[in-house]
């Protein structure tokens, strides 16, 4: 999966903010402060993308492709981390961010929602 095509995927999203964490040589995707996802490397440097993941799905996801792991430098239990060289289809890379995003709006405010579906 294309690095530029995932990141252009991310600022597509209502209500997004992006940072660089210099540490980790990561760009993460924020929705109302909260992060929702981080692309960057593994230890050996390999393009990643994590994502939050309801726990079920996320172990669903491992154990059914490769090259879906626990998250990298995140709780296991709630990111998966996927490897961009692989053969993972475009869809499934944009269904996940979807859903990571969507896990981390619903857990804001009311307030925080409203403002972020009026921009």
């Amino acid at each position: 999966m294309d690095e530029k095509k995932l990141q252009s995927f991310c600022e597509g999203l209502p209500g997004i903010t992006h940072d660089y964490q210099v540490d980790w040589q990561a760009d993460r995707y924020h929705v109302g402060g909260k992060t929702f996802a981080m692309l960057g490397g593994d230890s050996e440097r390999k393009p990643i993308i994590t994502l939050k993941c309801e726990p079920n799905r996320a172990v669903e996801l491992r154990e059914t492709y490769e090259s879906i792991i626990p998250g990298y430098y995140m709780n296991k239990t709630h990111w998966n981390s996927l490897y961009l060289e692989s053969d993972l289809p475009t869809d499934l890379f944009e269904n996940l961010i979807l859903h990571s995003y969507n896990l981390v709006f619903e857990k804001l405010t009311k307030k925080a929602q409203k403002e972020i579906v009026v921009e």
